[in-house]
């Protein structure tokens, strides 16, 4: 599957602890922002990773689930922070 996901986290701390965790799993795209193929149980282990990490009170994470990659279309308007169309 193809995952988009993005995060806003009230403390900065929590920020930096999902920040680490997410580039780990992930490929970073901008700020809070993070792509990339994964499998089943990968995204488990990040749904479970991130559960440990916010405050469901005062935290937000997004994600955009695909069936594939081939059905998107990525496009960037201003500057591409991170390029990764090497790793796709």
């Amino acid at each position: 599957m193809y995952l988009i996901m993005a995060y806003d986290a009230a403390s900065p701390k929590r920020g930096a602890k999902l920040l680490k965790f997410l580039r780990q799993h992930l490929i970073w795209i901008q700020n809070s922002v993070f792509e990339g193929e994964i499998t089943e149980s990968g995204f488990e282990i990040i749904k479970s990773g991130i559960n440990e990490i916010i405050n469901e009170e005062e935290d937000s994470v997004i994600f955009y689930k695909f069936d594939s990659m081939n059905y998107t279309k990525r496009g960037v308007l201003g500057l591409e922070k991170n390029e990764i169309d090497s790793f796709i």
